[in-house]
């Protein structure tokens, strides 16, 4: 089984075309890229937000 992002937007990016071996792979890089977000400096309308999913 692998994995994959999806924006909740619906839309494509680098991200989404990538697939993942484990969830653990998927989650590593979205805490990579976005784990430094504070919430008092973090501007919410500005951030794509993303979920993990089985790739079919």
């Amino acid at each position: 089984m692998t994995y994959k992002l999806i924006r909740l937007d619906g839309k494509e990016d680098k991200l989404t075309a990538q697939s993942f071996d484990k969830y653990s792979d998927a989650y590593d890089l979205l805490e990579e890229i976005f784990g430094d977000l504070c919430c008092s400096d973090a501007d919410y309308a500005d951030i794509t937000y993303y979920d993990i999913v089985e790739n079919n």
